[in-house]
């Protein structure tokens, strides 16, 4: 049996159950398999193996399922593929050849089911890796960060409870101006490079990672310059992606059987819970509405269910990731963000304002630079919320940096007639790569901005209510 060719991804994981990504190789016309096994950590006994037939309609990956699973500990598995001598085996019949399975033992932690137990996680985005005819160039400067993260999550506490990536993790468009990659065998390649890296491979093979698209994984600033002939490419940018980083999320349901249902992906937005903390994770850039009788950067059904969730939700604390930022607002550029969709942010103020919800935090990425923000009301002295935005992993050297003159703060966000929306910085903003470790306590959400080497650069707490 050989290790797989990308992965394994450990995607979205409950107390109960975990989804774990994996892809094999073609192998001529012959059959090939995938399989994969568990056991409690630091015991000798595996379950019994879990096999599939790998297809090249899925670019020869699959998603593992692993069900009842114990809250809040450590299993190991392997996993990979092979091709039998035979061609006519079948999934039933490759369970009773004795298998050779592959050396790496992987490791990974189901979630806690207490509340108010402090939780943890890793933030980030942008992550540059730029490719010539099929091939990473110095592929290390853009994996050594995933080298300092991982050292931060072995001596982490409390553990880990997930990494999540917000945007840009694959450059489609990295030679836009020349030779952009639009065809799908060649976004596929660009997938397998990115995310077989050995540093970023170590990451997500141990840690549950969560991943949402910005406009790299399709074209610079979609769809604000997309054309007619722009179809094909989006399409082939959005099956990879399905593939690759929407597959193991929650946005994928569950057969009865315990299998991931392709055909359930109606929408790339989801929801997940780690306790009494929840997350809604939105689609800031696929569903735009750019004409102006109803710009939106969320579609009418996203922000039902956005505005839904944040009413009812009963978790104490409500995080949103948003692609592109929510606040600040840039002083030139910045209509690809939230400050191009003024009305539709109002709503969402409002409503968090006026229903009185409280600890309600945005978390994104996108401007190449990190910064907190602190988001008050005039007239209002119980609204408060606060935005997170952590960007980038690794910067092309030819994209600058932002730094705090990038951002609008001499003025309020908005100015409407029952008070003004009023923000200030409550951090520097950092310039350069580097990734956030941010840790949920009883009374606080603690930041620890990290650089390249590991580094501690900032450390901010935002006080919840």
């Amino acid at each position: 049996m050989f290790k797989p060719t990308v992965g394994p991804i450990v995607g979205h994981t409950t107390t109960n159950q975990t989804r774990i990504f994996m892809r094999g190789e073609v192998q001529d016309n012959a059959p090939v398999f995938a399989a994969m096994r568990y056991r409690l950590a630091d015991t000798q006994t595996w379950s019994k193996a879990l096999f599939t037939r790998l297809s090249t309609a899925l670019d020869m990956s699959h998603v593992f399922v692993l069900e009842h699973l114990q809250a809040d500990t450590e299993y190991e598995y392997q996993t990979g593929w092979f091709s039998p001598m035979s061609p006519v085996h079948t999934v039933e019949s490759i369970a009773e050849l004795p298998l050779q399975w592959p050396r790496e033992i992987q490791r990974l932690r189901t979630r806690a089911a207490t509340t108010r137990q402090p939780r943890a996680y890793i933030l980030g985005s942008c992550r540059y890796l730029r490719m010539t005819a099929g091939v990473a160039e110095l592929p290390q400067l853009g994996d050594r960060i995933f080298a300092s993260i991982n050292q931060l999550i072995e001596g982490a506490e409390p553990p880990i409870s997930a990494t999540l990536m917000t945007g840009d993790q694959v450059y489609v468009d990295d030679l836009n101006l020349i030779a952009p990659d639009r065809e799908y065998h060649d976004i596929l390649k660009k997938y397998r490079a990115a995310f077989t890296q050995p540093n970023i491979r170590r990451l997500m093979a141990g840690t549950s990672t969560y991943m949402i698209l910005d406009d790299h994984e399709i074209e610079d600033n979609w769809p604000a310059r997309a054309i007619h002939a722009d179809q094909a490419l989006f399409r082939n940018a959005m099956d990879a992606y399905a593939l690759y980083q929407a597959s193991h999320s929650p946005a994928c349901a569950l057969t009865t059987n315990g299998q991931v249902d392709r055909s359930s992906l109606k929408h790339y937005w989801y929801q997940f819970s780690d306790g009494d903390i929840e997350w809604f994770v939105t689609d800031s850039r696929t569903r735009r509405n750019l004409a102006a009788s109803d710009r939106r950067i969320l579609d009418d059904a996203q922000e039902h269910a956005l505005c839904q969730w944040l009413v009812n939700s009963t978790a104490r604390v409500k995080f949103v990731v948003t692609s592109v930022m929510f606040y600040p607002d840039r002083r030139t550029n910045g209509e690809d963000a939230w400050q191009g969709f003024p009305q539709q942010r109002l709503r969402l103020l409002e409503l968090i304002r006026t229903q009185r919800i409280s600890n309600v935090v945005f978390i994104s990425g996108d401007v190449h630079g990190s910064l907190t923000s602190r988001l008050t009301h005039s007239e209002d002295p119980d609204f408060e919320v606060h935005t997170i935005v952590s960007s980038p992993f690794y910067n092309s050297v030819l994209l600058p940096y932002a730094k705090a003159s990038t951002f609008i703060l001499d003025q309020p966000l908005v100015r409407t007639p029952a008070g003004d929306y009023q923000h200030e910085l409550s951090s520097t903003v950092i310039s350069q790569d580097n990734f956030a470790h941010m840790r949920v306590e009883a009374d606080q959400i603690l930041i620890n901005y990290h650089d390249r080497e590991g580094k501690q650069l900032q450390s901010i707490s935002l006080k919840l209510r």
